[in-house]
């Protein structure tokens, strides 16, 4: 499983999402099961998949799956390309 399969994995756990849910154009303000406890286990599942601990800066900024690819990139987690969108 690539990195980015696995933060679409994230993100479909976290936010209660069918598992061939399309996630890559996703955005807080777009998701009705995106709240503020959701938000917070998808940190949670974020870190606990990358092994990162996430600043608090990044976590509020963190409002759409791209925005996550960005940061996620940030802590050093490599191959989070989106070369052709494709799952």
């Amino acid at each position: 499983m690539t990195e980015l399969q696995r933060l679409r994995e994230a993100f479909r756990a976290a936010l209660d999402l069918p598992a061939d849910a399309p996630v890559d154009d996703l955005q807080y303000q777009d998701n009705e099961k995106w709240d503020s406890l959701a938000h917070m286990s998808l940190i949670a599942t974020i870190e606990d998949e990358f092994s990162v601990m996430i600043d608090t800066d990044d976590v509020i900024n963190l409002s759409s799956f791209a925005e996550a690819v960005r940061i996620l990139g940030k802590y050093g987690v490599a191959n989070l390309e989106r070369l052709d969108g494709n799952e």
